[in-house]
């Protein structure tokens, strides 16, 4: 009876106070708790064909710079103490389940933000999450095949008669880390959309500051990528650059029509202290036409 009353009486502009709100959030953190714990269940279950996908780019590497390698075909990694095999398991089973349940506890975040939004902003709930699964999964998708090129360059470029002896612990960390970055980068342009819906973010705001947004951009990308070449730069920093542009093309056309609304409306609600806009007499009337008792009136001049 205690929660019915409590929606009842729920504040239909999503109003709360400053407790409310802690338990709102509080509450919406257990349940993205449990969601990602549910699916490292299933990263547990599945971990082996999980990290054979991740020793790919690893076994794309010329085997003469692996150590242990005597084929192409060849391809282990390593690890040194007895607790690591635990660990890397535990550890890509948690990102493997964040990664598989994004779109629904980012469906939970998302709902702890509508709240405070307008009735015709909450409509968006369904296209964020979307939006937001498709372009992190994007950018996942993007490091993972500009991955093998970029640790060919690291590892080729200590020179012949070097062989690499990678250890499954810093591997999984170095690909996971890219994985993640890449899909967090391109959610970028998701925001600057969000903020731009709900009146925080201008058009001309971003206008006057496009060129620096896109140099930030490229400074981003050199100092978020965990490896250090020029191609694994490039290649997050160019899919930014065409996605800021797209949020900032949105900027503007949302922008446009908001305005062309605005100025619709006014036109259509005068306050009551203004006269409207009406000429008591016509400019011409029709010429002969029969008044009452048939008589013709003469046409103004």
């Amino acid at each position: 009876m205690l929660s019915l009353r409590k929606r009842a009486t729920k504040d239909p502009e999503g109003r709360m106070s400053v407790l409310d709100h802690l338990r709102e959030l509080r509450r919406r953190l257990i349940v993205v708790i449990i969601i990602i714990a549910a699916g490292a269940v299933i990263g547990w279950i599945l971990y082996n064909p999980i990290l054979e996908i991740l020793k790919h780019p690893y076994c794309t590497i010329p085997y003469k710079h692996r150590l242990g390698a005597q084929s192409q075909g060849e391809c282990n990694l390593f690890f040194r103490g007895p607790l690591d095999g635990f660990t890397i398991r535990l550890k890509v089973s948690f990102i493997a389940g964040a990664i598989l349940t994004a779109p629904f506890w980012l469906f939970q975040l998302w709902a702890f933000v509508t709240p405070g939004l307008r009735k015709n902003e909450r409509r968006w709930t369904v296209a964020f999450v979307a939006t937001s699964s498709v372009l992190f999964f994007a950018g996942m998708a993007l490091a993972y095949v500009t991955l093998a090129k970029g640790l060919q360059v690291l590892v080729v470029s200590a020179g012949e008669g070097t062989q690499a002896a990678l250890d499954v612990t810093s591997y999984i960390s170095f690909v996971t880390l890219m994985l993640l970055i890449f899909g967090a980068s391109f959610e970028l342009p998701l925001l600057i959309v969000m903020l731009n819906l709900v009146r925080v973010l201008p058009f001309s705001i971003l206008k006057r500051g496009q060129r620096l947004g896109v140099f930030l951009v490229f400074v981003f990308a050199a100092v978020a990528t965990p490896s250090t070449d020029p191609f694994t730069m490039v290649a997050m920093a160019i899919p930014m650059c065409i996605l800021f542009e797209a949020a900032v093309l949105f900027a503007f056309l949302n922008d446009r029509r908001r305005a062309r609304r605005q100025i619709a409306e006014e036109a259509e609600q005068l306050p009551d202290d203004v006269a409207s806009q009406i000429d008591p007499f016509p400019e011409q009337l029709p010429a002969h036409t029969s008044g009452p008792g048939g008589s013709e009136w003469n046409e103004l001049p």
